[in-house]
């Protein structure tokens, strides 16, 4: 009967429309199993993440652009404002942002250490030409002295590893790193054990916030009651628009520290807790200048420590090579019966004294001209492939690191508008230091390794004609050679490696008194206070420079940290078990709308805050329920005019809530699925209900807990035969996840046979437009 009842609202809001709701684009049988979509928001774009973890991206006509496996169990999904880049969280804490046009990852940031079960990625709103912060804004002055940034060397097919930037597309990460940070971002991530993270751009950690540890303040006009919440995981998080505030949905057990009792109804359950983020709004311009230089040196940082590893892998590999030859020479000089060392033997050679069995027997025999043209070959093209990533990668690389640490520090001089965020002038004068230690690091390497690659070719010349002498061969086309510098090479790099050295973290160099005292001297005049610098290699010199970088970004982060605090608390639901609870997902979804009497103002407006739900079944002697609350952030900061109301929405037995979504203003669009014991079974309904039809009521904080209970509410029975809003009939069983997008006025639901059909939200199709597609 209550079919019937639905079939005919629903031919009756048919015929007043003259057309079916919502525009059927297709219905596509799909391979896989679908558990995530996302729509991007600038682009008829759909992301889908399946069953296993495979992520497809498809265009509005259903053409698949990409399918990426980041080998990894993908548990939450989200793109970037600008539709750019689309953020993937993981079961084991990683987020990975992957590039629109290829699927390319371009960043892997380790914000979690469990699964990242929700991500929201916020841009911040235009400013207006009014806004007189706007005199603060960045700009990147890099360009006016510097070629663009270096990318990750890759040198004789060898790559840096696992750097948390792309191997293979440096022209996305070079379009990432600049347009894409044009624009303050922020991307908020929730886990498992109950901690937020947020990063601006999605790359630069700026907070992060334990919901266990943070205390729930709750203030009425009478008193405050104080809570902590204990084994609380994230559900979902939505940052306003304005970036004043975080609304979110935890699971967990409420604990009232203040020793009171707390209902069995509230305690254990969904919460909905209000964060006051306004430190990213009040700060923003100071933030984003900060963000943007900070994300960049993190770039380059990631450079200099490819560079470093290719460096030492193509040297060693070159060596390795050397070793393994003249290590033959101590063995045949033990076999014949010497006392004397490979040095030995070789300034014997020189200096025409005598040459030794087994000094002519390695030369002619075991090394022999070719071998000796190997090895020289070899070090040579690893001199030239040195020459090329310190000249195109290193070097640069460090210079700009100095250039924006330089920029920082000026920043951090303005303890008015940057200690507030943390930017510790003290800390920045280090490392501003440590990097100028780098660029003389650098320096130095340069000169050594082009020292020690020509005395290495001055050795190869003179020991080949050696070689062609003891053959009897003519030496006419063999370059002459500089016989001091082979001495200086037999003392100090025949069994000594300086450029491996310098490559390595735990090296020791020793320099005379004399420049030592110079070095001391120079302090005065504005010279490094650590005068310590020459005796550490390049390796421990950036190994200092990456702790003092950590160090000095830390203390925005903390400070940061420090000042997102707790606003309000609403329980929406209690569960039965902790079993029940750690097994709740409830479909939700929360977004904040401009109000209209505050459109006038671009650079100061309000939001109200919407949050929509599904109420399991049972939890406070509710069945097939949903609840809608709004203003919950207005509430909570204004406390003397409780503001916090909604309505409980009761489904037809017939049907179940499978997923739900707000929509544009005011709008809320429900997926219903047959149920199997029904004679609806195999038909669904997407229902889109205009919530300015539903009468909000007010709620009231209860004593003694002071907290708002859902319970005040009275339940409405969901009617058809009204006019509320918009009702299609789906000849499928659907199933989780329901994709909506405002932006783009579309949405994709899945039926648990693997199909995937596309509406356009705003517009209704005729009866011949329907025949067509269905003939599709």
């Amino acid at each position: 009967m209550a079919e019937e009842q639905m079939e005919e609202a629903a031919s009756s809001s048919a015929e007043a429309d003259s057309g079916t709701p919502f525009q059927l684009q297709f219905d596509k049988p799909i391979p896989f199993q679908i558990k995530l979509a996302e729509w991007n928001p600038e682009k008829d774009l759909l992301a889908m993440v399946t069953d296993d973890s495979k992520v497809l991206l498809h265009r509005f006509n259903w053409q698949r652009l990409w399918t990426i496996s980041p080998g990894k169990c993908i548990t939450s999904i989200c793109w970037s404002p600008d539709g750019k880049v689309v953020a993937l969280g993981t079961e084991d804490g990683l987020i990975l942002l992957h590039d629109v046009e290829n699927g390319k990852v371009l960043r892997t940031i380790k914000s979690h250490d469990v699964a990242v079960v929700c991500l929201n990625w916020t841009e911040d709103e235009p400013p207006s030409r009014t806004d007189k912060d706007d005199l603060l804004s960045y700009e990147d002055r890099t360009t006016r002295f510097f070629p663009p940034a270096p990318v990750m060397p890759r040198v004789g097919g060898l790559n840096s590893g696992d750097t948390g930037l792309a191997d293979e597309n440096e022209e996305a990460i070079q379009a990432f790193s600049s347009a894409f940070c044009q624009r303050f971002k922020i991307l908020s991530s929730g886990d498992k054990d109950g901690c937020i993270c947020f990063s601006i751009f999605g790359i630069f950690p700026v907070g992060k916030i334990n919901i266990n540890k943070v205390p729930i303040h709750v203030q009425s006009s009478q008193k405050r009651t104080s809570y902590r919440l204990q084994d609380a995981s994230i559900s979902k998080v939505s940052l306003s628009r304005n970036l004043h505030e975080l609304v979110l949905l935890c699971s967990g057990e409420l604990i009232n520290t203040d020793n009171l009792s707390i209902s069995k109804d509230i305690s254990v359950g969904l919460h909905c807790l209000h964060l006051d983020t306004s430190i990213f709004s009040n700060r923003k311009n100071e933030l984003h200048q900060v963000s943007q230089q900070a994300s960049s040196i993190q770039d380059l940082v990631e450079v200099v420590r490819a560079s470093i590893s290719m460096m030492s892998k193509q040297w060693s590999n070159a060596m390795n090579l050397f070793h393994e030859k003249f290590s033959a020479l101590p063995s045949l000089i033990t076999a014949h019966g010497m006392e004397s060392s490979s040095e030995d033997e070789f300034l014997s050679l020189l200096f025409g004294t005598r040459t030794s069995p087994a000094l002519r027997q390695f030369l002619v025999t075991s090394l022999g001209e070719a071998g000796l043209k190997r090895i020289a070959k070899a070090i040579d093209s690893s001199g030239k492939e040195l020459r090329i990533v310190v000249s195109e990668h290193l070097q640069p690389a460090v210079e700009i690191i100095s250039f924006r640490l330089a920029e920082l520090r000026g920043l951090a001089r303005w303890r008015s508008r940057f200690q507030n965020i943390g930017l510790d002038e003290k800390l920045m004068d280090g490392v501003t230091e440590r990097v100028g230690m780098l660029v003389v690091q650098v320096e130095r390497f340069s000169r050594v390794a082009s020292t020690v690659l020509y005395l290495f070719q001055n050795f190869f010349s003179w020991v080949l004609k050696c070689v062609k002498i003891l053959l009897s061969e003519p030496t006419d086309q063999v370059p002459p050679a500089n016989s001091e510098l082979v001495v200086i090479f037999l003392k100090f790099l025949l069994d000594k490696d300086p450029i491996r050295q310098l490559l390595e973290t735990d090296q020791i160099f020793e320099w005379d008194i004399d420049t030592a005292r110079h070095v001391e001297q120079l302090v005065v005049f504005g010279g490094f206070t650590d005068t310590q610098f020459l005796g550490r290699s390049l390796a421990k010199q950036f190994s200092e420079l990456e702790e003092s970088l950590k160090e000095a970004f830390l203390m925005p982060f903390t400070t940061i940290s420090s000042q997102i605090h707790c606003q309000g608390l609403f329980p929406l639901y209690p569960v039965t078990s902790s079993e029940a609870l750690s097994s709740t997902c409830t479909a939700s979804s929360i977004s904040f709308y401009k109000d209209e009497d505050s459109q006038h103002s671009a650079s100061s407006y309000s939001l109200t805050d919407y949050i929509c739900f599904k109420i399991p079944d049972g939890s406070l002697n509710l069945r097939n329920c949903i609840g809608v609350i709004k203003d919950f952030c207005n509430s909570s900061s204004t406390f003397s005019t409780p503001a916090l109301s909604g309505f409980l929405l009761c489904i037809p037995d017939e049907y179940g809530c499978v997923d739900l979504s707000l929509y544009k203003d005011n709008q809320v669009v429900l997926l219903l699925s047959g149920k199997s014991s029904s004679e609806s079974s195999g038909k669904s309904l997407m229902i889109m209900l205009q919530m300015e039809n539903f009468s909000f009521s007010q709620l009231s904080r209860t004593f003694p807990a002071n907290c708002y209970s859902l319970q005040e509410l009275v339940a409405l029975e969901l009617q058809l035969d009204t006019d509320y809003g918009k009702v299609r009939s789906i000849p499928h069983p659907l199933s989780t996840p329901l994709a909506v997008s405002a932006s783009r006025g579309v949405g994709c639901v899945f039926s648990s046979r693997r199909h995937a059909l596309v509406y356009i939200l705003d517009e209704d199709e005729d009866e011949n437009e329907d025949e067509d597609a269905e003939m599709e």
